[in-house]
């Protein structure tokens, strides 16, 4: 990070009161984790900060301190729409696309005119920020943050609860160090992390050990019955409708993860999750070695996001839209089987 992009952050922050930070739609551990701890120091520089996810979180995220003053915008439409015309800085974390954090609320982000800040690790950030701290060869935006405030003359602020949720952000987006983190720097940064007296143990267990009885009965539902592979363009996917999500009482975040279960299988290369919502069809990608789905995502689907890991939404059916990706799948036959 440039210490000049880095200064110049903080002495906007030093002539601000009222600052709103976002996280993306359905926000993974690692926007909430970032969040939280820039929201965390910029408290003890005395700003006005407020949190704003477009809908709810996991629960268990819920854990996290300072989780519970999260504004979710579809409940509090109203309340976030006074706190951003009142902000002298807007800032954006673990999202590249104003249109990741809903249509509605992206609108009101793009054509705010207060000052604007992302912290992100996707490819190809949107145009209309005045500062980016986007770095995709990053593990996480928490990595990021961490990395901005090390640099900073407000290291001394930093404490145990911010290393706290830089290590949840870190190891969530990496999938426990399974991925994405072939970077020194990554392991320098949990390194450092662990000097602040975390316990790495007790937090993967907040995390990964606190499933509800419905959450693991709706992924053997998808293990069992929803699971589709396709051997001869090594690929697979899992699809659920609103009736199974219905069945097995769905809340936010029971199907994270559930997309790369696809590629533990022998030979497979591409997955991906198709997950009914009420007015769309949620659809993550993932896959291995040099196939790019932020690239499909992007070409087909609208989406995008990382290189092998990527999401998009589809407004046909979900019958529709699975017909559509299998079709698809016979023009990546020779690019899929590596």
């Amino acid at each position: 990070m440039k210490t000049e992009d880095i200064n110049s952050f903080f002495e906007k922050v030093e002539k601000s009161s009222n600052i709103v930070l976002f996280v993306h739609q359905n926000p993974d551990g690692d926007a909430i984790g970032a969040a939280l701890t820039l929201g965390n120091l910029l408290n003890k520089l005395n700003k006005n900060v407020d949190i704003v996810s477009p809908n709810k979180f996991p629960t268990f995220l819920s854990w996290m301190i300072g989780s519970e003053n999260i504004i979710v915008f579809s409940e509090q439409a109203d309340v976030v729409k006074f706190k951003m015309e009142n902000a002298d800085m807007l800032v954006a974390l673990d999202f590249n696309a104003f249109t990741r954090v809903g249509n509605s609320l992206g609108e009101i982000l793009a054509n705010s005119q207060v000052y604007k800040v992302i912290f992100d690790h996707h490819l190809e950030p949107d145009k209309g920020f005045d500062l980016y701290f986007s770095k995709i060869k990053s593990s996480s935006t928490s990595e990021i943050m961490y990395e901005v405030i090390s640099k900073s003359n407000y290291f001394h602020l930093f404490d145990n609860e911010m290393a706290e949720n830089i290590y949840v952000g870190i190891m969530t987006d990496t999938g426990s160090f399974s991925y994405s983190c072939n970077n020194v720097s990554t392991y320098n940064a949990v390194a450092d992390l662990m000097r602040f007296n975390i316990d790495g143990e007790a937090i993967h267990r907040k995390v990964y050990d606190t499933y509800s009885e419905n959450r693991m009965r709706l992924l053997g539902l998808c293990l069992s019955e929803r699971l589709v592979v396709l051997p001869e363009y090594s690929a697979s996917y899992i699809h659920l409708s609103k009736s199974d999500l219905s069945k097995y009482g769905y809340q936010t975040g029971d199907s994270e993860g559930v997309v790369n279960y696809g590629l533990s299988i022998q030979k497979i290369n591409f997955t991906a999750l198709f997950t009914e919502r009420e007015n769309k069809i949620r659809i993550s990608f993932r896959s291995k070695g040099l196939f790019d789905v932020n690239k499909f995502a992007r070409t087909h689907f609208n989406g995008g996001g990382h290189r092998n890991a990527s999401g998009a939404d589809s407004f046909d059916s979900l019958e529709e839209t699975v017909e559509k990706f299998e079709n698809l799948l016979k023009l990546y036959k020779y690019d899929l089987n590596f």
